[in-house]
C-alpha cells in the first residue's frame, strides 16, 4: 500500500510538474512576443527618427537661405538697371561674378528659381501683384507681349516677374511676385 501511495504521490508530482511546466512555456511565449513587440517598436522608432532628423537637415537652412534672398534680388536690380557702356566693366564683372557664386551655393542647398515668364498663373508658386489688360500687350514693346497676342492672348499667362520666386527641394519657399494677363 505504501507503494501505490509514493506512486500516487509520483504522478501527482509529475502532473504537477507537466502543470508548471506549461505556465512556463505560456510565460515564456508571452515574454517572448512582448519582447518581439518591444524590439520592433524600437526599430521603427529609430527609423522615423532617422527620417525625422533628414527632413531637419534638408530644410533646416531655409531661415538662413530666406535672409540671402534679398541680397539676390538686389543684384537682379541691380543689373537691371545696369547701363549698357558699364555691362562689359571688368570691376562690374567681378560684382556679377558674386551673384553667380551664390545662386550656385543655393543650387547645392536644393534651391531652384520658379519659372514665371509664359507660364500659366499658380497661386500655389505664384503671387499676382498686377493684372494686366489684353489690350495693354499691344501697346508693350516687348517681345514677349507680341508673343502673348499671338496666341490668342491667354489670360492667367504670366507676362512679367516683379520678383524672383523660389523652392526649395521642391516646396516653396518664397512666392514669385508676377504681373498676369487678365
Amino acid at each position: 500500500m505504501e507503494e501505490k501511495k509514493e506512486e500516487i504521490k509520483k504522478e501527482l508530482n509529475i502532473e504537477e510538474l507537466k502543470k508548471k511546466l506549461e505556465e512556463c512555456q505560456k510565460l515564456k511565449e508571452e515574454y517572448l512576443a512582448g519582447w518581439q513587440r518591444a524590439r520592433a517598436d524600437l526599430l521603427n522608432y529609430k527609423k522615423e527618427e532617422i527620417e525625422r532628423i533628414e527632413e531637419i537637415l534638408k530644410y533646416g537652412g531655409e531661415e538662413f537661405i530666406l535672409k540671402i534672398l534679398p541680397i539676390l534680388d538686389n543684384f537682379d536690380l541691380a543689373e537691371k538697371k545696369l547701363p549698357e557702356d558699364l555691362k562689359n566693366n571688368d570691376s562690374i564683372k567681378g560684382l556679377l561674378q558674386i551673384k553667380t557664386q551664390i545662386l550656385d551655393f543655393l543650387r547645392i542647398q536644393g534651391v531652384e528659381e520658379i519659372k514665371t515668364i509664359g507660364e500659366k498663373f499658380d497661386p500655389n508658386f505664384h503671387e499676382a501683384v498686377e493684372q494686366v489688360e489684353e489690350s495693354k500687350l499691344s501697346s508693350s514693346p516687348s517681345a514677349f507681349a507680341r508673343e502673348i497676342e499671338a496666341k490668342d492672348k491667354d489670360s492667367g499667362i504670366i507676362v512679367e516677374e516683379v520678383q524672383k520666386g523660389y523652392k526649395i527641394n521642391g516646396r516653396l519657399l518664397k512666392p514669385a511676385k508676377v504681373k498676369v494677363v487678365k
